[in-house]
């Protein structure tokens, strides 16, 4: 049985319809199991990273996980106390087999972020089982944003609108997720793959294509780097982390990098924007 954490997400809901199209028997862990909408055959288990309690009964008879977690980076108490949890409650359960969802470029660094996520990265491969750390870039989904604006109108606000970056659809991560729980060799071990998409597009580019796509104009209303930083502090990020984000944004382009990993791992190109757009095109419709 495998275990599926953020199991609604983009990546991990993706995941459990795959993994259960192939039949494999799955658990889907989420903080409301009543309210997920998952495909025959998954099994809905209550987990919460937050109360490392409720994280036994989940992972109990697993042999394989996937791992993930949205808690935000520089919050209180400080480290992924998230990602520790959910990697002891494996270990403890004796999963053998190990997928863990990082982020382009991991711990590389010395800022915030990569103390973060070297810490996260660290809590999977310190461990005597078998690992695949995943590191996508930015996500086609990250679009679904702007879905509630665009179902009533024609614009959208975008920050950072003219930086590029390779982004990639969660349906690949997830696969080439899927392929690292289920496959018997030994490709996939101790493997950390950098993912992206076939194209790297800007915030505007991404829009446009989503327009063609839904047959309308749409208009972008540019925010520019201070307005960004507001937003991130109403939503309480922390200075440091702030500070991280825009230096990364606008001081790099390591996310713009067009990476082959997707179609030597999967043997097909990546998914362009526009499948995405067409596979998505209801979310957006007025």
């Amino acid at each position: 049985m495998i275990l599926v954490t953020g199991a609604t997400g983009h990546v991990g809901g993706e995941l459990v319809r795959v993994l259960t199209a192939a039949g494999h028997p799955v658990r889907a862990m989420t903080r409301r199991p009543s309210e997920a909408r998952l495909p025959s055959g998954a099994e809905a288990v209550y987990g919460d990273a937050d109360d490392p309690s409720t994280l036994s009964a989940a992972f109990a008879g697993a042999s394989g996980a996937f791992l993930m977690s949205a808690q935000g980076v520089g919050t209180t108490p400080p480290g992924p106390t998230h990602d520790l949890a959910l990697a002891q409650a494996a270990a403890r359960a004796g999963v053998r087999r190990v997928v863990k969802l990082s982020v382009l470029d991991g711990g590389t660094g010395t800022d915030v972020i990569a103390r973060w996520h070297a810490a996260a990265e660290a809590a999977v491969t310190s461990r005597d089982w078998t690992w695949t750390l995943l590191r996508p870039g930015r996500f086609m989904s990250n679009a679904l944003q702007w879905a509630a604006r665009l179902r009533s109108g024609d614009s959208v606000s975008l920050p950072f609108a003219d930086r590029p970056a390779a982004s990639i659809d969660p349906a690949d991560v997830a696969e080439i997720a899927a392929r690292a729980l289920t496959t018997d060799s030994t490709e996939h071990a101790g493997a950390t793959y950098e993912l992206s998409g076939p194209q790297s597009l800007t915030p505007l580019d991404e829009l446009a294509l989503l327009g063609e796509t839904l047959g309308r104009d749409l208009h972008a209303v540019g925010l520019p780097p201070e307005a960004a930083r507001a937003g991130m502090r109403r939503y309480g990020f922390p200075p440091e982390v702030i500070g991280a984000i825009m230096h990364r944004t606008l001081n790099s382009d390591r996310g713009a990098e067009v990476l082959p990993t997707v179609e030597k791992v999967l043997g097909r190109p990546a998914r362009t924007f526009r499948e995405w757009a067409a596979a998505h095109a209801g979310a957006f419709s007025r």
